[in-house]
């Protein structure tokens, strides 16, 4: 699947920087996780939901079947819980209410109406089917220009028009875009796309009498978050709610933020006293999940005639759906792409003005990347329509365009603060390790079989651990700032570090052990990693942008140190020696007379404290430290995609020949979990590229509701891929770590399609609509032939008309 610059195989002991095998993986690979469908209570109720058949409409009634009145729960019953309202402070910005039932009307298709609840999942189906749901039905938006344009009918009644918000930048545009020699223009779309985490949405929650409190078993990434707004929303004390998030099957952004069916389980089971739980089937999550990427672009460039970029200008409208998300709001999508479209660029002007408008669709929410894979699909086209229209190599002008090495610390035309790093040497990598002269040399020679190839680059910046200024700024309910870690020494020597993030995949029960060896010298095998359960660890706002092993690897490194002064004390008396004579390496006080193990140490504290030495810390071993960042705006990863593909104009496929990545993240904690997080992006990326599309009709019914419409790709649709890796430590992080979570499914869509529309260029066509599909990609070539068919009949045309006259 993969090869990577000079691999190393797995280890099972080591700190930063080893190939220690992932310690999560051996439970998953004998069936032995545990995830919200398999806990198993006495009383258990199962819940179905009743959901919205349009995507507009007023409630008249909702019908309870008289034989099941008691097991139909609608808005109406509810009224000891508060709507979802995710306010942002962003100037233009519109609130709106987003109830755990529809309430006076439905917004999308899916919208849950009415939860009906039985001992199974069948018997519950069978009661919302006998729920009688009369509608008056409105008209519906099924696209953001449409919504846009209209202000009679509007998805939230109490607005003036269908605008979420709307939000404009302007640095010295006018004064460097002005006398610009080459001007290019640009359109780019991006679809409407689902996450598809191997795990939906799963909800269990009960009645804890022992100790009077609601406890409620998530798939959440951000456990005590989803703890916060419970208590707000059902108006009980925060030490009222445990939240449990166990193994969680993937989640993408999906499951960060607080779901309907969160609230509405966590209220039957503080109502009730007993447990209920949700677990989304998969039609369910193609429907109402539908909630992210949609995106288009209008760009504008202005450049020198080498293709060096002067000015950008950029108008944006995003496809937000019919709600805005807690705690992240509509507003982080969008502050995103109008922050993040200059990307890895020097340039010094920039006009964006940002649109998100409401439709009848689900909310849209943060998906891996955020922004960020259309930010780079729209910019990094428009430097490869730049190096057409000056006629330079893409690679080439994106190289000359790139901020340099040598300039890093670097803030760029919006005050993104990249750390460190050499953006051009990434290209220059991915260029050599692609062989470009050999695929040009194909290119002129020409396939046997009649395909076209073509390559393509897409270099990007992933943004990751920003902490508590830039959230503020978009003006966020909750705005994260310190994590936290608590690490333990054990009786036997061993380590218990808990920490308030949540890992989905990500391989944290591994990573943050490492970081524990690191500073401590415990084996990775004497030390238990929790996380995932709000009554155990401590705060955190938990696990996205790509924060959690800056954040709380950092944390667990300055907790680890935190103790090593209390041990180091008390291994000086054992040895009978002088603190300052004495040093801590490798798991062991050493002096002038000997070592002493941790091991004796913790044995001295928990069991022989008559060893213990006059003035001993009284914390004791046990400690809990804070970290973040030592600049609000994180650490910058990046990396270079290279692409090869082969197109057949015949039949509208595309295969992928080759895929390289040049990543930089840092300090690698692991390498192996570094591959494993690119190549899954990768994966989702590809995706997004050729095959993921949520579609609708003009009343906004989903087309798209099983996985025969919506396509995915599938290990034959992925190419080998070659990861190369480049280390640049941040000088604000521990260990120089960077964030390397949504990397991967950034720049798939730009390096694809940029290598297509090389194909493409003797046909004189280009694509630039997600997902490129064969239908797509004909289109796109007749519209081309057409085009110069039509040129050739003009050009003659006026040669015959000039020699008649």
């Amino acid at each position: 699947m993969s090869n990577t610059e000079q691999y190393e195989a797995p280890v099972e002991n080591g700190g930063v920087g080893a190939r220690v095998r992932r310690r999560e993986d051996e439970r998953h690979l004998h069936g032995k996780g545990r995830f919200v469908a398999d806990y198993v209570l006495p009383d258990l109720q199962e819940v179905a939901f009743l959901r919205s058949p349009v995507a507009h409409a007023r409630i008249v009634h909702v019908g309870k079947p008289q034989t099941y009145a008691g097991q139909v729960i609608v808005r109406a019953d509810m009224t000891s819980a508060a709507d979802i309202v995710a306010d942002s402070s962003l100037p233009t910005y519109k609130s709106s209410s987003h109830p755990p039932l529809a309430s006076e009307k439905v917004r999308f298709v899916g919208e849950p109406v009415a939860m009906c609840f039985a001992p199974t999942r069948a018997e519950a189906e069978d009661i919302a089917e006998e729920v009688a749901l009369d509608l008056d039905e409105l008209p519906a938006f099924a696209n953001a220009f449409a919504a846009r344009e209209r202000t009679d009918v509007r998805v939230h009644d109490h607005w003036d028009n269908n605008l979420f918000l709307d939000l404009t930048a302007d640095v010295d545009f006018a004064a460097r875009a002005e006398g610009a020699p080459v001007v290019v223009k640009q359109k780019v779309d991006l679809a409407r796309q689902c996450m598809v985490p191997m795990e939906g949405k799963a909800v269990l929650a009960y009645w804890d009498h022992p100790h009077s409190q609601l406890v409620v078993i998530t798939s959440t990434q951000v456990p005590h978050m989803i703890r916060t707004v419970l208590a707000q929303c059902l108006g009980i004390d925060h030490a009222q709610v445990r939240v449990i998030s166990p193994d969680v099957g993937g989640a993408f952004g999906y499951k960060c933020v607080l779901q309907q069916e969160e609230l509405c389980i966590a209220w039957l089971a503080l109502t009730y006293k007993k447990p209920f739980r949700f677990i989304e089937d998969r039609r369910e999550h193609l429907i109402a999940g539908a909630n992210t990427r949609q995106h288009h672009y209008e760009l504008t460039a202005y450049a020198d005639k080498t293709g060096r970029l002067l000015a950008l200008d950029a108008q944006l409208l995003i496809d937000g759906g019919a709600y805005s998300a807690w705690p992240f709001t509509i507003g982080l999508e969008t502050g995103q792409a109008l922050g993040n479209l200059p990307g890895p660029y020097d340039f010094r002007g920039y006009r964006c003005k940002t649109q998100c408008a409401a439709t009848n669709k689900p909310g849209f929410l943060p998906y891996r990347g955020v922004a960020r894979t259309g930010v780079c699909f729209a910019i990094e086209l428009t430097m490869d329509a730049i190096a057409r229209a000056v006629g330079r190599e893409a690679w080439e002008v994106r190289y000359d365009n790139l901020v340099r090495g040598q300039d890093m610390p670097y803030t760029n035309v919006v005050k993104k603060h990249y750390d460190s790093g050499d953006f051009q040497e990434s290209l220059k990598r991915a260029v050599d390790r692609l062989d470009v002269s050999k695929w040009r040399g194909r290119q002129k020679q020409g396939e046997k079989d009649g395909r076209l190839v073509g390559i393509g680059f897409a270099t990007f910046t992933e943004q990751s651990a920003h902490g508590t200024a830039v959230f503020a700024s978009w003006g966020l309910p909750i705005v994260p700032g310190y994590d936290l870690a608590t690490v333990r020494v054990t009786a036997d020597g061993g380590l218990e570090v808990r920490a308030g993030i949540h890992s989905h995949g990500q391989g944290m029960e591994t990573t943050l052990a490492q970081i524990a060896n690191e500073v401590l010298g415990v084996p990775v095998a004497k030390i238990r990693v929790v996380h995932g359960d709000t009554a155990l660890t401590p705060f955190s706002t938990g696990t996205y942008a790509s924060r959690s092993i800056v954040m709380a690897g950092g944390a667990v490194a300055a907790t680890c140190r935190e103790l090593v002064p209390r041990i180091v004390k008390i291994g000086a008396h054992l040895l009978k020696e002088d603190e300052s004579a004495v040093r801590f390496e490798s798991g062991e006080v050493v002096g002038a007379t000997g070592r002493i193990p941790l091991t004796d140490i913790a044995a001295a504290w928990y069991l022989r404290p008559e060893r213990l030495p006059q003035g001993v810390d009284l914390a004791g071993l046990e400690a809990t430290q804070g970290f973040k960042p030592k600049v609000d705006t994180g650490a910058f990863s990046y990396a270079t995609h290279a692409a090869a593909v082969a197109v057949d104009t015949e039949t509208g496929h595309i295969e992928i020949l080759d895929y390289v990545i040049v990543e930089d993240c840092g300090r690698m904690i692991n390498p192996m979990v570094v591959e494993g997080q690119t190549i899954g992006g990768t994966a989702q990326g590809i995706g997004t590229a050729l095959f993921e599309e949520t579609l609708y009709d003009e009343n906004a019914q989903p087309l798209t509701s099983t996985l025969a419409d919506y396509m995915l790709p599938g290990p034959t649709e992925l190419p080998p891929i070659t990861i190369i890796h480049m280390e640049t430590p941040s000088p604000y992080t521990e260990f120089g770590a960077k964030g390397v979570g949504e990397g991967g499914a950034i720049a798939p869509p730009a390096a694809l399609f940029n290598a297509v529309n090389d194909a493409l260029r003797p046909l004189g066509a280009t694509v630039s609509e997600t997902p490129l599909t064969p239908r797509r990609l004909l289109a796109a070539i007749e519209a081309a032939s057409a085009a110069q068919s039509e040129g050739s009949e003009l050009a003659t045309h006026a040669v015959q008309h000039e020699e008649v006259e």
